[in-house]
């Protein structure tokens, strides 16, 4: 039986409320309309136009290259096809790290293209940054643990705080992040002890992504959920073979085109006799080269 949907707009208050009254809070990506149009009519809490938009839909091998102005492309979209749930841009690689006063332009940007919150990568570095943010107005996600945009630093897209150092490190991002304003925080690729243990000492709600079934909420990138991707994480759970089908019904359209089924008489337009007639005694009988 599928959860009913909440009546209203979605909101920050919206999300420490879930929080306060132990509801669990759901978060789906969306890049595009259609697919915005549906999730937001599923009641999914959250659309994130993430940035993992330039792996799974601009086909690049990390979450790097995608530009501020693709991320803004793809959130104008999302904003025109969802009506209540929370709207969550993702600041890309190199729209925050160098310069705080860019950092709020970007943000803000975000906002006046449709979106009500941002989300960035890092913790204690990022709190002054976070700070100015929320000071201009703008709705702060953060994000811990295993940051994407760090992948090369990093060495590859490996968990985190699976020592009691690291772990200490993941708790101590997620705390400063807190105190610089954030409303919520992602919390990916760590252990679910660890993930529970941060979502107990935060006040505001943890979004979780490969964390366990310990935080207040899950976030999971919609290809993964639906099957379009053909390798997924292994905490990623597939609900859906999309792909499979999309590549049984294109099959069988250009098995039918090949073959003259389509289109069908009712899948064309016609023309009345006396025109047709008046079109012929015009131009000629028709050839047929076939």
């Amino acid at each position: 039986m599928s959860a009913p949907v909440a009546d209203g707009p979605t909101t920050v208050l919206t999300f420490q409320q879930k929080k306060d009254r132990g509801e669990r809070i759901s978060v789906l990506t969306a890049y595009d309309f259609p697919t915005a149009r549906v999730l937001d009519g599923c009641g999914v809490d959250a659309l994130l136009v993430g940035d993992s938009l330039a792996m799974v839909v601009l086909g690049h091998e990390t979450t790097l290259s995608v530009t501020m102005e693709e991320m803004l492309h793809h959130a104008r979209a999302v904003a025109r096809g969802a009506r209540r749930a929370l709207l969550v841009g993702d600041l890309p690689f190199l729209s925050y790290q160098a310069d705080t006063a860019e950092a709020v332009r970007n943000a803000g940007r975000f906002l006046q293209a449709g979106m009500h919150a941002v989300k960035l990568e890092g913790g204690r570095d990022y709190a002054d940054t976070v700070r100015a943010i929320v000071r201009a107005g703008v709705p702060v996600m953060g994000h811990v643990g295993l940051l994407p945009q760090s992948v090369r630093r990093l060495g590859g897209f490996r968990a985190q705080g699976r020592t009691a150092e690291q772990a200490a490190g993941v708790l101590d991002d997620a705390l400063a992040l807190q105190a610089a304003g954030c409303f919520a925080i992602v919390v990916e690729s760590v252990p679910a002890k660890v993930a529970g243990a941060i979502s107990e000492r935060l006040r505001i709600p943890t979004i979780g992504i490969g964390a366990g079934a310990a935080t207040d909420g899950q976030v999971l990138v919609s290809h993964d959920l639906l099957g379009l991707e053909a390798r997924s994480p292994r905490f990623a759970r597939r609900y859906a073979g999309l792909a499979d089908e999309m590549a049984r019904a294109v099959a069988a359209w250009r098995a039918d085109v090949a073959s003259g089924a389509f289109p069908a008489p009712d899948e064309s337009f016609s023309i009345a006799d006396e025109e047709w007639g008046a079109f012929l005694a015009a131009v000629g009988p028709v050839v047929d080269r076939r």
